[in-house]
């Protein structure tokens, strides 16, 4: 019978999670990915390349500079491919080893794993964060979590105007020299990085990013995850009440597992959404069982199929399908990024006249050439045309683009009127790179005639 004045809520109240801090062999791991992950980010800012920054998504001017390459508007396709081919390697990733993306290097695992630290450093460890809990407004703890949100401000302000200089240039933004818009945007991630890495880490995870919502489209028995070998471990209890450990499993329930988890969950209860790969269950397992002298691996990274006894198949057609179409994308990436011309060449025709009679019986063509070098370095540029017999050409020859430039060039070709057999002729401008003949853009368009 159910009770009609009894109300259920259908969501629960957040609890906050205070984790204990844990060591061992898969967060030293941790901390040399998260080591890496940060210098990159932090350095890469400052690399320069022939006397200006190596990496730069410049919006005012909206060019992408990469060390010696330079990307427009019109190489969105480049970036297209390389997204693809991203996304492609975290389902091989996935597929094979689970959420280790997540656990290791995901921004806000790496960000949140640093603000954790700040609060280890400033508050202690566990215990003593929940006593501070139960009395927030003692001096001691006002003082120490004062000091800890200055340290995450402070964080929060680095990381914001680090992220604002890969779009303007660095040494504008360590001296607040750009525009009010760049400034807003410091404002914004200042605030974005405090908010997520500081005060709802674990929520980001279980209810803004997307990735643990399908990530079980990508697993299967086969795929390496943190798990809990219930057959070694059931029943669990502690010591106390089994000393013989003769109808007890190996795991002692010291809760430890759970305290250390940065989502909170209980891995013994399977795998779980919540889970990020992090294995800091895992250091926290075997460190008590190294305790007890029970043998490790309590807690591991494991497949489904090797817990239950079974063969574990590393190669599988999910797994072999996603690779094929991997390499055929990255390749297709590959080769039209070292194959990438970096001119560009767009002949117009003259939109007012088809073509024009002059006073000598000659059939003339005007076209406005529109020539842009999208390269580092000056280029001196030759043009040509193909496709046309017995014309004359009225206009530069040649022209030389400083990097970046681009310019517009009118030209004209007159051919006499008795040489013309059709009333459209196809024909074609290249422009050529003089110091290197392989460089080289065409453009089709096309010469009218009264035929």
């Amino acid at each position: 019978m159910i009770d009609e004045n009894h109300t259920q809520d259908l969501y629960a109240k957040h609890v906050k999670i205070q984790n204990r801090w844990v060591d061992g062999f898969y967060q030293n791991i941790r901390s040399v990915m998260i080591w890496v992950t940060l210098s990159v980010f932090f350095l890469a800012p400052w690399l320069t390349w022939n006397g200006r920054q190596a990496i730069l998504f410049d919006i005012t001017t909206r060019k992408f500079y990469l060390f010696n390459l330079t990307f427009w508007p019109q190489d969105f396709h480049l970036l297209l491919l390389l997204v693809i081919s991203a996304a492609l390697s975290l389902i091989v990733i996935t597929t094979l080893a689970g959420r280790v993306w997540c656990g290791y290097t995901c921004p806000q695992t790496v960000w949140t794993k640093c603000y954790m630290w700040i609060e280890y450093m400033t508050e202690g460890d566990r215990g003593k964060r929940l006593k501070r809990d139960k009395n927030p407004w003692e001096i001691s703890t006002l003082s120490r979590r004062a000091l800890k949100h200055a340290l995450w401000l402070l964080l929060a302000l680095i990381t914001a105007m680090c992220f604002v200089g890969y779009f303007f240039p660095i040494y504008d933004v360590v001296i607040f020299d750009i525009s009010w818009w760049g400034i807003s945007w410091i404002i914004f991630f200042t605030l974005a990085t405090y908010v997520n890495a500081g005060w709802m880490r674990e929520q980001v995870c279980l209810y803004i990013c997307p990735y643990a919502r399908f990530q079980s489209v990508m697993f299967d028995s086969n795929t390496l995850v943190i798990s809990y070998d219930h057959k070694r471990g059931e029943p669990r209890g502690s010591l106390k009440e089994d000393l013989g450990r003769k109808k007890l499993g190996s795991c002692i329930d010291c809760q430890l597992c759970v305290q250390v988890c940065p989502t909170g969950i209980d891995i013994r209860e399977g795998l779980q959404m919540a889970c990020i790969g992090c294995a800091a269950c895992v250091d926290a397992c075997d460190s008590v069982m190294d305790k007890v002298n029970f043998p490790r691996g309590l807690i591991r990274y494991d497949t489904e199929n090797n817990i239950e006894g079974k063969k574990t198949r590393i190669i599988r057609p999910r797994l072999i399908a996603s690779v094929l179409l991997l390499g055929v994308i990255f390749s297709i990436f590959l080769a039209l990024l070292f194959t990438r011309v970096p001119l560009q060449l767009n002949a117009v025709h003259d939109h007012r006249n088809l073509y024009r009679l002059t006073a000598n019986g000659e059939i003339e063509n005007a076209y406005v050439l529109s020539v842009s070098n999208m390269d580092q370095d000056s280029q001196l540029l030759s043009i040509e045309v193909k496709g046309l017999d017995n014309f004359k050409y009225i206009g530069p020859k040649d022209i030389s683009l400083s990097p970046g430039e681009s310019t517009e060039i009118p030209v004209t070709l007159t051919v006499d009127k008795n040489s013309i057999r059709s009333f459209n002729t196809p024909i074609s401008f290249v422009i050529q790179n003089i110091n290197d003949p392989e460089m080289v853009a065409k453009s089709d368009a096309n010469f009218f005639s009264s035929q």
